[in-house]
C-alpha cells in the first residue's frame, strides 16, 4: 500500500480539491499519511495567481529531497501551477518531480501515479474539461471540523485581463443543484454547523434554470446546517434577488467579499472588469441599503500595467468612501498566458507598486479598527471554531455573522457550539469580549 502526503496551497478551491484528491486516492487504496517523513508519494496541490506562489512551489520541492535525505519518494504537482507550468515542470531537469496533474485530471491520479513505474517521460494530464464537477465524489477525507467548504462550480468565463483561472481551470460549469444540497445533507450529518459554497465567480451560478439566489435558499433548507458562506462573487452579478436573500435569510451570513481591484475607470477596462467605478459604488450603496450591517471586504490590486499615481489617487478615494472591513491587497504580479501579460508591459517599478501597497494597507488597517471598534457594546452571536487561539490555552476562538474573528475567556464551552458575546474591545485583527450566554440550538 502506497502511503501519500498531500499539501495544499493558495485558495480555498485548492482546500476543497485536496480533499477530492484524498477521496479518489483512498478509494484506491492508498493509504493517506500526516508526516511527510512517512510518505512514499508527496502530492503539492498549488497556485498559480501570483509569482512567489510559484517560488515557493520550487523551493518546497527541493527541501522536501534534502529532508528525505536520498530515501526514495515521489513528488507529484497538482493544481493551477500544473497547468500554467506545464512546459517547464516537465522540461526542467534540474526541479526533481515525478508527475503532474490539472485540477480537471484528479479521477486519474491513479493511473498516473503506476506509470511511475514504466520508464519513459514524466506521466502528465492537464486537460481542461467543459464536463468535470467531481459531482460524483463526495470528499470523504475531510478533516473534521465546524465549516466545510463546499465547490457548487468551477472554472470561470470572465477573462479578466490580470487573471490565470480560466486559463488553468477552464471554462464555467455548475453543478446540479439537488446535489449540492445533497453533498451538504450529509456534511450536516457528519456534525458540521457551516459550509462555505465556492465558485471562481459563485454568484453566476446557473443549472437547470435556477441561480445563486435559488441554490442559497435550498441549501439553506438543509437541517444542522446553521451557516452559509460563499466566494468569491464578481461585482456584475448582484441582482437585487440575491441581497434579498442574503438581507432576508437568517443562515445566510451577513459579510460580502466584493472585489474592486482598482478605483480608476480607465485601469478598471484595461482589466476587462466590466463595471465602472460609479457602478461599483452604486452597488455598494444598494448593498448596504438593503443590508444595513453587512460586512464587506475586497480585493485590490496596485501597480497594474500604465497606473498612474492619480489613477492610484483614485483607488485611494474609493477606500476612504466604502471603508471597508477588510482588504487584501496586491503588487500586481504578470501571470503567463493571461492577456495582460501579452497585451501590457509591466512598467510600473516595484518600489512603486511597494509604496502604494504600503499605504493601502496603512489606510485599510485604520478602517478596520474603526469598524471593528464600533462593534463595542454590542452583543454577537458567535460560533466556536477553536478551543484555544494561537497565543493562548486560556481563550477560545470563534467567528460572528460577518466572519470576524471574537475571541473570549474559555470556559465549559466546545467547538461548534453557539454563544452571544458582549465585545469589549477591538483591534485591527480581532473582537474581544465576554459570553453572556450558551445556545442550544
Amino acid at each position: 500500500m502506497k502511503k501519500v502526503y498531500v499539501e495544499t496551497y493558495g485558495c480555498q478551491m485548492n482546500e476543497y480539491d485536496s480533499e477530492i484528491v484524498k477521496t479518489v486516492l483512498a478509494d484506491r487504496d492508498y493509504e493517506l499519511v500526516d508526516s511527510l517523513s512517512d510518505a512514499d508519494i508527496v502530492l503539492l496541490n498549488t497556485c498559480s495567481v501570483r509569482e512567489n506562489a510559484n517560488r515557493k512551489i520550487y523551493g518546497r520541492v527541493h527541501r522536501i529531497k534534502h529532508q528525505r535525505n536520498g530515501e526514495e519518494v515521489k513528488i507529484g504537482i497538482l493544481g493551477c501551477m500544473a497547468t500554467n507550468f506545464r512546459r517547464k515542470l516537465l522540461d526542467d531537469g534540474s526541479l526533481p518531480i515525478d508527475f503532474i496533474a490539472g485540477p480537471d485530471s484528479y479521477k486519474r491520479l491513479p493511473d498516473l501515479i503506476e506509470n511511475l513505474e514504466v520508464e519513459g517521460a514524466k506521466p502528465f494530464d492537464v486537460t481542461l474539461s467543459e464536463f468535470e464537477t467531481y459531482a460524483d465524489v463526495y470528499p470523504s477525507c475531510r478533516e473534521k471540523g465546524v465549516n466545510a467548504w463546499v465547490a457548487v462550480m468551477r472554472g470561470c468565463d470572465n477573462f479578466c485581463t490580470f487573471c490565470v483561472v480560466p486559463y488553468t481551470r477552464g471554462r464555467e460549469r455548475s453543478r446540479e443543484p439537488e446535489n449540492v444540497t445533497e453533498e451538504v445533507r450529509r456534511l450536516a450529518d457528519e456534525g458540521f454547523r457551516q459550509v462555505t459554497l465556492l465558485g471562481q465567480n459563485v454568484n453566476s451560478y446557473r443549472s437547470n434554470g435556477h441561480d445563486f439566489a435559488d441554490l442559497l435558499e435550498m441549501v439553506s433548507s438543509v437541517a444542522g446546517i446553521e451557516r452559509i458562506r460563499f466566494t468569491s462573487p464578481h461585482p456584475k452579478d448582484f441582482p437585487r434577488r440575491l441581497l434579498r436573500v442574503i438581507n432576508a435569510n437568517p443562515k445566510v451570513c451577513r459579510h460580502i467579499h466584493l472585489p474592486l481591484q482598482a478605483g480608476s475607470d480607465r485601469v478598471l477596462e484595461m482589466m476587462a472588469r466590466t463595471y465602472t467605478r460609479q457602478e461599483y459604488l452604486d452597488l455598494v450603496d444598494e448593498v448596504r441599503d438593503l443590508c444595513p450591517n453587512i460586512v464587506l471586504t475586497t480585493d485590490i490590486i496596485v501597480g497594474f500595467p500604465t497606473e498612474t499615481d492619480e489613477e492610484f489617487e483614485e483607488t485611494v478615494e474609493v477606500m476612504e468612501r466604502v471603508r471597508y472591513d477588510a482588504a487584501f491587497i496586491f503588487k500586481y504580479s504578470e501571470r503567463p498566458q493571461t492577456i495582460a501579460s501579452r497585451k501590457f508591459p509591466d512598467d510600473v517599478p516595484d518600489a512603486v507598486k511597494s509604496a502604494r501597497t504600503v499605504r493601502l494597507n496603512d489606510i485599510q488597517q485604520a478602517h478596520t479598527l474603526e469598524r471593528n471598534r464600533a462593534h463595542i457594546g454590542q452583543t454577537h452571536e458567535v460560533l466556536i471554531d477553536e478551543e484555544r487561539t494561537k497565543k493562548s490555552d486560556e481563550d477560545y476562538q470563534g467567528r460572528n455573522d460577518g466572519n470576524k474573528i471574537v475571541i473570549f475567556p474559555k470556559g465549559a464551552y466546545r467547538r461548534g457550539q453557539f454563544v452571544t458575546v458582549r465585545i469589549t474591545d477591538a483591534t485591527p485583527s480581532v473582537l474581544r469580549g465576554e459570553v453572556t450566554d450558551v445556545l442550544t440550538r
